[in-house]
């Protein structure tokens, strides 16, 4: 374990689990862990970006990374299993993997249901709502055993409506079942976090960036802020924008 980097964590050596994590805030979050000196396992579904993100980000003792879709429970579970095979115990589990359906992009003002496109929507739920859910039952006894934390990341768009918006319902869905997952999860001894970022410069806006977006580093450092909680003390819900959006 390399806690010598600069930035090390003061509580370093943890191995943490993200899903979607090639790109975006999954890969920022990824980066500033293995900086840190954790153990990280990233899932992904395209072989080839998994490649390249792994060759890439380098600490190749301190990472591991699997092809796998993350509204498939098979694939998800063996994430888990795998992880906990190379490293030894799993301490977070970081639902990172979303997507929005292309349609969203292009419906302006009508909305999606209006819209929209219905066969572009299956696996934008699927990933989005069915996905940390099945993240959160291969993990959690994992996560009993290390005295853990299941981070989910939501999103503004989860607690702020957005019109006929999907995508937006799905998130919604990810706020709620992380307060109801934290009901369950911390008789348990288990921490849940959900983290709603607002805009980000990532490829989830189809090149259509808004000017006042945030780096994807920012939602990482409040992921790590989360993961850094002091034993017994449970971090619910953490809220970031960049300076100049006003919803």
């Amino acid at each position: 374990m390399n806690t010598s980097d600069s930035g090390a964590s003061p509580v370093a050596g943890k191995t943490v689990l993200i899903t979607g994590g090639t790109s975006g805030i999954g890969a920022a979050t990824a980066r500033l862990l293995l900086m840190r000196g954790h153990r990280v396992t990233v899932t992904g579904r395209d072989p080839g970006r998994l490649k390249t993100f792994l060759d890439d980000v380098g600490h190749p003792d301190r990472v591991l990374g699997l092809v796998a879709n993350a509204s498939d429970w098979d694939s998800t579970n063996t994430a888990v299993t795998s992880t906990v095979e190379r490293f030894g115990s799993l301490d977070a589990a970081i639902a990172n993997a979303g997507i929005a359906s292309a349609d969203h992009f292009r419906t302006g003002s009508d909305g999606v249901i209006d819209g929209g496109d219905p066969e572009l929507w299956a696996p934008m739920v699927l990933t989005n709502v069915l996905g940390p859910a099945l993240l959160a039952k291969a993990a959690l006894p994992h996560l009993e055993q290390s005295g853990g934390r299941l981070v989910l990341i939501g999103s503004v768009a989860g607690i702020k409506n957005s019109p006929g918006n999907l995508y937006s319902a799905t998130k919604w869905a990810v706020v709620g079942f992380a307060e109801n997952l934290r009901l369950h999860a911390t008789t348990r001894g288990i921490g849940v976090t959900v983290v709603n970022p607002g805009m980000i410069d990532t490829a989830f806006w189809h090149g259509q960036v808004p000017p006042i977006a945030m780096r994807p580093d920012s939602v990482a450092e409040a992921i790590g802020f989360a993961l850094d909680q002091p034993a017994g003390v449970d971090l619910n819900t953490v809220t970031i924008r960049p300076i100049g959006q006003p919803v």
